[in-house]
């Protein structure tokens, strides 16, 4: 005997199917649950999420920072890779690039010599790490870039009220967002795969967007070569100003993002 199947079914039949293959093709295929195989913070509320992204972070050893932040009115670049004892990297402003190498209490700054201004021995220091003393004004404004739980606390705020948004992937890792006043007040992707790290931070206001990598990865951190160090002292070459143009705005621990323009 042969099957009749009315037109209408079979319309709604080939409706369902096309649904589902769209489904499959992001990830959620129809039936499937959609958190099978995380580490299961994707079926928290916001406020879960973001506490354990935090919670994770301050218990990581060691993590790579990198992105683009605009701060105190302007646009600038870090790559940063940052323990509990110290951090290695690079900030970037449109006037200047500043190496930045901290290893316990001891910092170091690579800049050019547009950086250190009109002194007799600028010329000299374009390409050296200059030991900065922890007596100068140089010290605190870059000292900050290096520490680990100053950026984090900076950053990882949103502001307003939280909501849980769609799961997505930051590289290929799974991740849920967690977005505050609907995005307007940042974004923030934590990972569904193993510990809930916080894996990519889209700023309030546009004020940039900052990737978080290599969770709990060790590094190498030891000073640079004696012939690739200039110490002063207790006071370094005098500048153009304590702010020189080529400088940015230093982080302050716990102000939270755009709580004052000086703050990352």
């Amino acid at each position: 005997m042969t099957a009749y199947f009315p037109a209408a079914r079979l319309r709604r039949a080939a409706l369902v199917g096309a649904l589902c293959a769209g489904l499959a093709v992001t990830g959620t295929g129809c039936g499937e649950d959609p958190d099978e195989g995380t580490n299961g913070v994707g079926k928290l509320t916001a406020d879960k999420i973001e506490a354990k992204a935090k919670a994770a972070a301050t218990e990581a050893e060691a993590v790579h920072l990198s992105g683009t932040l605009v701060s105190g009115g302007k646009s600038f670049t870090l790559d940063m890779r940052l323990k509990s004892d110290g951090g290695s990297g690079e900030v970037k402003s449109s006037e200047d690039t500043f190496q930045l190498l901290r290893v316990g209490d001891q910092l170091y700054l690579k800049a050019s010599a547009a950086f250190w201004g009109q002194s007799d021995s600028a010329g000299k220091l374009g390409d050296k790490y200059v030991k900065v003393p922890q007596s100068d004004p140089t010290y605190k404004q870059f000292r900050g870039f290096t520490e680990m739980d100053v950026l984090l606390d900076g950053l990882l705020g949103l502001q307003g009220t939280l909501a849980k948004g769609s799961y997505a992937k930051v590289g290929h890792t799974r991740v849920v967002q967690v977005t505050a006043d609907q995005g307007k007040g940042g974004k923030l992707s934590v990972s569904l795969e193993g510990t809930p790290y916080p894996l990519l931070l889209e700023r309030a206001g546009g004020a940039g967007r900052v990737e978080l990598a290599e969770w709990g990865k060790p590094f190498p951190l030891a000073p640079p070569a004696e012939d690739q160090t200039v110490d002063y002292g207790s006071q370094l070459p005098t500048t153009k100003d304590q702010s020189a143009g080529g400088a940015v705005p230093a982080p302050s621990k716990g102000a939270g993002q755009g709580s004052n323009p000086g703050t990352p």
